[in-house]
């Protein structure tokens, strides 16, 4: 019979993170600049076995450490070449509202809850300025929205700095 406490113990073990020693870093290192590397190439550039790289990928993913790949589509080559950046500060007992139309509303692509005067950032990718005149109205309903196109992104969306290794 397994003691309560040993049960508390085992499943702290399950959730805990897994140590980022140094292979761990050089693991994220190289799945940060190339998602798509092959175990098998993986392996070779740190020096370990395929096997190795597979559970630690594994305990990283199970984790929380890595929480998922990611396809990244050109916008503009889907039709979508417009974004804005629209801050939103919502009216009294609005926030549930604007969540959930945030989800069933396509052309936001992020949606952030913030600090400050406004509650919510969205990224939203439209055709054309017209798009987002639309979209911008639904929220009207919501709160006050404020927006800023983006004109250009001279450093493109990139990993989370890793820890120096130890």
């Amino acid at each position: 019979m397994v003691s309560e406490a040993n049960a508390i113990a085992a499943l702290s073990l399950q959730t805990e993170k897994p140590a980022l020693d140094e292979l761990n870093i050089r693991l994220l290192t190289e799945l940060s600049a190339d998602p798509r590397l092959r175990t098998t190439e993986l392996a070779r550039r740190l020096g370990v076995s395929a096997p190795t790289v597979r559970e630690r990928v594994a305990r990283l993913e199970e984790s929380g450490v890595i929480r998922g790949y990611r396809l990244e589509i050109d916008p503009a080559a889907l039709g979508l070449p417009v974004a804005a950046w629209v801050r939103l500060r919502p009216g009294p007992g609005q926030i549930p509202g604007i969540i959930e139309l945030a989800e069933r509303t396509p052309e936001v692509v992020e949606c952030h809850r913030i600090s400050g005067e406004d509650c919510f950032l969205m990224r939203v990718q439209v055709a054309a300025i017209a798009g987002l005149e639309d979209v911008l109205d639904k929220f009207l309903l919501h709160g006050q929205t404020t927006s800023s196109f983006i004109v250009s992104t001279p450093i493109e969306p990139r990993p989370v700095p890793l820890p120096s290794r130890p």
